[in-house]
C-alpha cells in the first residue's frame, strides 16, 4: 500500500469514527494502519540519518 493510500484509508476511518463509530473490524484496521504508517515514517527518517556524514572541525 502506499503512503497516500495509507493515509487517505486512515483519514476515512478517523472522520468515521467521529460521525458514526467503528465496529470492531475497523478499529483493528485503523490500528494496524497506524502502526504501518509509523515504522513507514521511522524507517524513512533512520535512512535518512544513515546518510548524513558527521562534519569534522579543522582547529
Amino acid at each position: 500500500m502506499k503512503i497516500d493510500e495509507l493515509i487517505a484509508r486512515i483519514n476515512f476511518l478517523y472522520k468515521k469514527n467521529k460521525e458514526e463509530g467503528l465496529t470492531e473490524e475497523e478499529k483493528k484496521e485503523q490500528e494496524r494502519l497506524r502502526r504501518i504508517y509509523i515504522d513507514k515514517i521511522k524507517n524513512n527518517f533512520r535512512a535518512q540519518l544513515e546518510t548524513i556524514e558527521p562534519k569534522t572541525s579543522k582547529n
